[in-house]
């Protein structure tokens, strides 16, 4: 019995037409979840004969391109005309320079340090090496720091939570030595993971003598490199911003007062920290943060002559980057982008998704006059694995590649067998007869 089941399978496969394929002229489209529809109705789609498809590199989270177009004399001759010595703004998912002036000058940065330490205190927190919850005590080093201070006495405890809102807020020189020895076991070695972490980071401009940073020769850095550690930890531990941008609030059960140094908290609209510092020799600092309608910027002012000066020059940069660019977004990671044929598959087809949220900064009035180019390969072949690169799509402005993002398989698709295929053809036979 099993030998006649099995030849006349084999006869109606012979007998019968199989196609492994679809139409390669699906249409584009994106899905139901966009929010906004994509912002160009030109749209081209090209395809190549091989599987292997050159494609660029793209973030985790965001596919950005660093080739926004910016005037370059904007960022050298203080157009702003800023008092300040130097100062610089970034967009902050990209890292992309909007204005500079005298950014890479060494100059010291006072409390602005402390956005180093609490960089490390939210790594050794997210890599689960320190809790919120957990007791840090204060030594004899750490009473006597002076300067913007709690007053820590070495009988008390405080929580790391408690001690991340006194450096946030009023800049406590007691509690990020407190939290140094804690971490490293000695300030000297705290700092020695500063400079470690610079010098992953790219800022060749610092070196960091301390972690609070008290005046002491040697302890530079630059309003670049502040902006380029501002960037890493507002994008690699967002949840600092619950501390950055708090205004008042108390400790001890309401004994010790806490108002923010950061006067933009209560003023400007979208800001999301950072971190203020000053002293007679660095004058005064500011690393400021905000968003608004998906736009990220971060504004460093370096050797302000007053703390009037230093809010209203970050203010300044921020209106400037705020008013002249925005952040496009061209959609989210695993929207589907185009139904893709598939040769040699149990199934005939898979979706192509974005890889990753796609998105550009893009001056303000040229939204849309952005093109998108799917690019997808016109003889796929199974085996598919969930996540494969199929294709790319990239956003064009006058020419200009923008942004781009892999497109990848939604789904795995297995490779056809005799087996499938034989299961393939009685199923549709099968149904035939029941039509």
């Amino acid at each position: 019995m099993k030998k006649t089941i099995t030849t006349f399978i084999l006869i109606i496969m012979c007998l019968t037409p199989i196609s492994l394929s679809y139409d390669t002229t699906s249409s584009y489209i994106w899905s139901t979840d966009m929010e906004t529809s994509p912002v160009s109705s030109s749209i081209t789609s090209n395809t190549n004969s091989n599987n292997s498809i050159s494609t660029n590199e793209t973030s985790n989270n965001i596919s950005t391109s660093n080739t926004v177009e910016t005037n370059s004399q904007i960022e050298n001759n203080n157009s702003l005309n800023l008092e300040s010595g130097a100062a610089v703004l970034i967009e902050q998912s990209t890292g992309q320079v909007l204005y500079s002036h005298n950014a890479h000058e060494q100059l010291r940065p006072a409390s602005v340090t402390k956005v180093m330490s609490i960089l490390l205190i939210m790594e050794q927190i997210d890599s689960g090496n320190l809790s919120y919850t957990d007791t840090v005590s204060c030594s004899e080093n750490a009473r006597s720091m002076g300067g913007s201070q709690i007053w820590l006495d070495p009988r008390e405890t405080l929580t790391v939570d408690e001690m991340l809102k006194a450096i946030c807020v009023v800049s406590a020189n007691d509690c990020v030595v407190a939290m140094a020895e804690h971490i490293a076991g000695s300030e000297e070695a705290f700092v020695q993971m500063m400079n470690d972490k610079a010098k992953k980071l790219g800022m060749n401009d610092t070196t960091f003598k301390n972690c609070h940073g008290i005046d002491e020769d040697g302890h530079v850095t630059s309003a670049y490199d502040i902006a380029l550690m501002s960037r890493e930890l507002l994008t690699k531990h967002p949840s600092i911003t619950k501390y950055t941008t708090i205004w008042m609030d108390t400790l001890r059960d309401g004994k010790s007062q806490l108002v923010n140094t950061n006067k933009l908290i209560k003023t400007y609209r979208g800001i999301t920290g950072l971190k203020t510092g000053s002293t007679s020799l660095a004058l005064y600092n500011l690393s400021a943060s905000a968003t608004r309608d998906d736009l990220s910027l971060i504004a460093v002012i370096m050797k302000a002559p007053s703390t009037k000066v230093r809010f209203a020059e970050a203010q300044k940069l921020l209106d400037y980057g705020f008013n002249k660019f925005s952040f496009k977004s061209f959609g989210n990671g695993g929207d589907v982008i185009q139904t893709v044929s598939v040769n040699k598959g149990v199934k005939n087809h898979v979706e192509a998704i974005l890889e990753n949220s796609a998105g550009t900064l893009i001056e303000k009035g040229k939204e849309n006059q952005v093109t998108q180019t799917v690019e997808i390969n016109d003889n796929i072949e199974a085996p598919i694995k969930k996540g494969d690169v199929i294709g790319k799509v990239v956003f064009s402005l006058d020419g200009s590649e923008l942004s781009s993002t892999n497109l990848v398989a939604s789904c795995d698709v297995d490779k056809i067998t005799l087996f499938t295929m034989a299961k393939k053809i009685v199923y549709s036979w099968v149904d035939l007869l029941r039509s």
